[in-house]
Order: C-alpha cells, then sequence, then structure tokens
C-alpha cells in the first residue's frame, strides 16, 4: 500500500503523530510519478526540488505549530494553465514553451500559504480545449483504469494522476466539464465551484465568462478540504464573489434526509449508456434510502446549450488568445519578412489543430455581419439556461444527474468528429454558463470503467453539492479502489 492512497485528514494525522515526514510523503509522489507516469503523461514536469524545499518547510511548521493548517505537507499537482512562479507554465501548448512566470495564480498562492506541495504540473488539452486530453501540445494523457482510453479532458492529467495515486490532489480548470467530466472517466471527486467562489487571476484564460479552478481529490472530504483553501474573494480578481465561503466541512456531516433533489429530464433522456443509467438508477435509489425526496424537473433551455456554449466559448478564445502572437509569448519568428507573416507563422506552428478551429470559429461569429446572428444570440440561450436554473432551485435543493452520457472512450475514437467530442460535455457545459456550482461523485463502475454522478446546486451552492455528493460517496463505497497495475 502507498502512503498516497490515504485520504488527506488520515495523511494528515499520520503527519502530525510523527509516523512519517513530508519529505518522505513528496519523495513517495515524485518516486512514483517518475516510476509510472511514463504510461500516463499526466505530468508535463515534475519540480522535485521546489516539492523537496516545501516539504522541509512543512516538516517545520508540523513540527513547531500547534494547530497547522489541513494541506501542510501534503502533495498537490497543478494544471497546466495555473501560473507558477519560476516553473515552465504552457497551458499544454508549444506557443508558449519556455515561459517562466515571475508571479503565481492566486491559487497556487493559498496552497503554498497552507504548506501543499507542489510536485508538478499536469497535463492538458492545450489551453483547456477539449474534453479528453488528446489535444495537449505535448503528448496525450491515458486513463489509469484502461489505458487504451481517455481520461476526459481538459482537466486529464491532474484526475489521472490522482486516480493512480500518483499525487494525494490536484487542481483543475472548469469552463465546460473539464474538472467533472475527466473526474467521472477516472473516477475522482471533481468539484467545479460557482463563477466568481475562487480566483482566476493567474489563470491562463481560455474563456473568462466560464472558467473556473476546482479541485480533484479521491473523497469529497479531500476536495473540500482543497476548496476550503483556494475558495474567497481576491482583490485581484474583480469577478470574484464578495459573499464569504460557507461552513464546507459542516456540510459533509449533514447527510441529506429531509432534502428535495430534482432529476433533470433532458440530461435523463440524452442517449445515455446502460451502464451508466444503471449506476445512476441506483445512486437515486441510495438518496431516497438516506432520506431524500427526489422529483422530476425540466430545464428546457438544455436542447440549445451545447449550441450556444459553442459560439461563446469560442468568441472569448478569439480575444483572449489575439496575445499569443510569438513576439510577447511564444518562440517567435525574427526571420519572417513582416510583422503579418510573423504573427501567422508563430501561431500556425504554437497552436494544435483544435485551438486554430476555435480561433477561427470564434473570429467569424464575432465578425460585422455575424455578430448579432450568433453571438448575441448564443448569449440570449445562455440567458434562458440560467434562468431555467433559477426556477427550478426554488423547488429543489440541488440537482441530480449522470456526469456524462458514456464511460471513457477510446483514444482516438472521436478525434476526427469535433461534433461528437463537444456532445461529451452535454450535461457539464449548462452548469458553466449559468455560473453555478457542481461536482462528479464516483459512484460505480461499468465494464470495469468509473462513473460519475454529477451535483448541480445554486450559485454558491458548493455546501450543498458537498453535502449531497458525501452521500453518494458512502453509499457507493469504491472511492479506495485503485486501477490495476498502480496499487502497492
Amino acid at each position: 500500500m502507498s502512503l498516497l492512497d490515504l485520504s488527506i485528514s488520515e495523511l494528515g494525522r499520520g503527519l502530525r503523530a510523527r509516523e512519517f515526514s513530508s519529505v518522505e510523503l513528496a519523495g513517495e509522489a515524485l518516486g512514483r510519478a517518475e516510476s509510472l507516469d511514463g504510461r500516463l503523461g499526466s505530468f508535463l514536469r515534475t519540480t522535485p526540488e521546489l516539492a523537496l524545499e516545501q516539504a522541509r518547510a512543512a516538516d517545520r511548521r508540523l513540527a513547531d505549530e500547534a494547530d497547522p493548517p489541513a494541506l501542510c505537507g501534503i502533495p498537490i499537482g497543478h494544471k497546466d494553465v495555473l501560473c507558477t512562479r519560476g516553473v515552465e507554465t504552457t497551458a499544454g501548448s508549444r506557443i508558449l514553451e519556455g515561459f517562466r512566470p515571475p508571479y503565481d495564480a492566486t491559487v497556487v498562492a493559498r496552497l503554498a500559504r497552507d504548506g501543499a506541495v507542489v510536485v508538478g504540473k499536469m497535463n492538458c488539452d492545450e489551453f483547456a480545449m477539449g474534453s479528453s486530453n488528446e489535444n495537449s501540445g505535448f503528448q496525450p494523457t491515458v486513463n489509469p483504469w484502461d489505458e487504451e482510453r481517455v481520461p476526459g479532458g481538459s482537466s486529464g492529467g491532474s484526475a489521472a494522476a490522482v486516480a493512480a495515486r500518483l499525487t494525494v490532489a490536484a487542481l483543475g480548470t472548469d469552463t465546460g466539464g473539464s474538472v467533472r467530466l475527466p473526474a467521472s472517466f477516472c473516477g475522482v471527486v471533481g468539484v467545479k465551484p460557482s463563477y466568481g467562489r475562487v480566483s482566476r487571476y493567474g489563470v491562463i484564460a481560455f474563456a473568462s465568462s466560464l472558467d473556473q479552478v476546482g479541485p480533484l481529490a479521491k473523497t469529497v472530504e479531500d476536495a473540500q478540504l482543497v476548496l476550503s483553501c483556494i475558495a474567497g474573494p481576491d482583490r485581484r480578481d474583480s469577478t470574484t464573489s464578495p459573499a464569504p465561503v460557507s461552513d464546507l466541512a459542516g456540510a459533509l456531516r449533514e447527510g441529506v434526509r429531509g432534502l428535495r433533489l430534482g432529476i433533470p429530464r433532458e440530461y435523463v433522456e440524452a442517449g445515455l449508456e446502460d451502464g451508466i443509467k444503471a449506476v445512476f438508477e441506483s445512486a437515486c435509489r441510495w438518496l431516497e434510502a438516506e432520506g431524500a425526496e427526489l422529483v422530476e424537473v425540466s430545464l428546457p433551455s438544455t436542447e440549445y446549450a451545447l449550441a450556444a456554449y459553442y459560439v461563446i466559448a469560442p468568441a472569448e478564445v478569439s480575444s483572449n488568445l489575439a496575445r499569443m502572437d510569438g513576439i510577447r509569448f511564444g518562440p517567435g519568428e525574427p526571420q519572417a519578412p513582416s510583422l503579418l507573416e510573423a504573427y501567422e507563422l508563430a501561431r500556425n506552428r504554437g497552436f494544435g489543430p483544435e485551438v486554430r478551429r476555435r480561433v477561427a470559429l470564434g473570429t467569424f461569429v464575432l465578425s460585422s455581419g455575424y455578430y448579432d446572428a450568433y453571438y448575441l444570440r448564443a448569449q440570449k440561450v445562455r440567458t434562458l439556461v440560467a434562468q431555467d436554473f433559477s426556477r427550478v432551485f426554488e423547488r429543489v435543493d440541488a440537482l441530480i444527474s449522470p456526469t456524462a452520457p458514456t464511460p471513457a472512450f477510446r483514444l482516438g475514437e472521436r478525434t476526427h468528429d469535433p461534433l461528437a467530442m463537444y456532445a461529451t460535455d452535454a450535461l457539464t457545459l449548462p452548469a458553466n454558463l449559468a455560473g453555478i456550482s457542481g461536482l462528479s461523485v464516483p459512484a460505480g463502475f461499468t465494464a470495469g470503467l468509473p462513473v460519475g454522478v454529477q451535483v448541480l446546486g445554486p450559485y454558491l451552492g458548493e455546501a450543498m453539492c458537498l453535502r449531497v455528493g458525501a452521500a453518494v460517496e458512502r453509499a457507493a463505497d469504491v472511492w479506495r479502489r485503485v486501477p490495476a497495475g498502480f496499487d502497492g
């Protein structure tokens, strides 16, 4: 058994009792990454010097402080879109090779403040654009439960590393499901906080009105501990909510008795595979047995959400990635005969096909004569989606559904069919359009592959999501299962 099989609270007790040190724990994480990640491709780079420096500092705190933070000495991975001072941060793109930020993202700084130990930067789809982690500019990541399948994207490296016990927890970003989808595919917990609950300062942007940083972890409690550390207002990000963070830890102990949980009709009629449906139905029975009332609800604008998302998100991509020109960022093309050709050469060489596709689409929908026909209409649909959720949350405390219509699919299966790939996020992206809270929690397996249940809560309803997610986790009791070949 590896120390990394333990939960954060179990590791914390061991660290405080001096059963092992943070340096030993970091060394085990780095050693497992070195020996096992060649099979997964979940890390773009490990940070052994930084990790051991932080681990030594954590051990001093554990010795000197009567009540050190819960994350003190705990190995954490950071998705490669999170700026980390002095550590190469590429967003999974060749155009940012060699970029070493001079500052930390707020979430990175908050974890460091609490003594967490950074073991590396996690692989992801380029600029977080993808549902399979096959769009990384450097290498694909594979699923530890079946290495011929995808881990989900775009935070696939983070999810795969946690599932394979290469790190205790990791940060990802969720723009249309990019934390929850890989959490479901890899059998871990993934939280998408409400928009503005967690600072985006220092996050290399994909779509600024949709992006949100969230944790991936083995258990709901582990995810809560990481979320409690990174959540809250930030003067460097004017979009963060000034509302105080609620008692997230207390929510885990409350149970679901007396809660009204809605099942969106549109989500369970969305072509679910039989194995997904069976796991979800089992979760529903567990929740009812624990005293929750399940009711059918409708989110009628769901059928338009996917199309609206793939207008709004690429439009924001077109704007955000305009700065990636090979001059301010990127390798540059000093021999180009003109400035325009320098831009073209740098972007063609630095961007992969999915990024180029989305930039082109976004530029088109924002162009003269098409703005009203596409972008403006998509924003109106976004409002309708948000209104649907608002109406439903007047009747129910939270929503439950499968996280994805299928388990992890095979590598290469959807790379040549962008529409099929985009449809993977059909059950997750409406929450991003509305800015509400959500999570995915492992609830079982189908044909040996993990299946997640999605819990959606109202705006700033993270405590409710964790409360319901914890109940599913207790009933399913699968979090200690480790993919074959990564146990021990």
